[in-house]
């Protein structure tokens, strides 16, 4: 009966052949004058070859934490473009207000109006929005929905016939999404 410590029993089962190599290799040093019993034997050679580096899991291993990597390195620059994008179009939306603005004010009074400025700032007006489109932006086209707290903000509530309770009537300021996330609530009147 043995005294010692308990072996561990190995994460994967050694092949047939280490179990042999390993016997042969404790066989040796009985051979050369070492006394050991073969059940000592047994535990040596699975000793030995558990204490063999596993360099297959190793490298396994190894490739995958390299293709995660990757993939949080690639997910952590997408994140960054599109936060650099939203910040520059928050910069960007006071511009492209007063040129709606510009635009409803000389639709206001024609009279007055150059119709040359007025197709100036309408091409404008088209190129931003156009731009805002190419990297994913949209304009929240609010009249006429129902009323969604997490993209309009509600600044006046107002009776009105044929509208349903809850209704957008009119919307002061546009509002912005990028993707499914807001960058800019619409500003509106709803029907009461």
């Amino acid at each position: 009966m043995q005294s010692g410590p308990e072996p561990t029993v190995p994460e994967e089962v050694p092949s047939e052949a280490e179990l042999e190599q390993a016997a042969a290799e404790v066989e040796a040093e009985v051979i050369e004058g070492d006394a050991v019993t073969s059940e000592e034997a047994a535990v040596a050679a699975e000793a030995a070859v558990e204490a063999e580096p596993d360099y297959k899991d190793q490298w396994m291993r190894s490739v995958a934490e390299l293709d995660n990597f990757r993939k949080r390195t690639s997910r952590d620059a997408a994140q960054a473009e599109l936060r650099g994008i939203a910040k520059l179009a928050r910069e960007l939306l006071p511009a492209l207000d007063n040129l709606d603005r510009a635009i409803k004010a000389a639709e206001a009074h024609p009279e007055s109006a150059n119709p040359e400025l007025i197709g100036g700032i309408e091409l404008v007006q088209q190129e931003l929005l156009a731009a805002f489109s190419r990297v994913g932006i949209s304009r929240d086209t609010a009249l006429g929905e129902a009323f969604n707290p997490h993209q309009h903000e509600a600044v006046a509530q107002q009776q009105a016939e044929g509208q349903a309770a809850g209704t957008v009537i009119e919307v002061y300021e546009h509002g912005y999404l990028l993707g499914d996330e807001v960058l800019r609530a619409a500003k509106v009147v709803v029907a009461a």
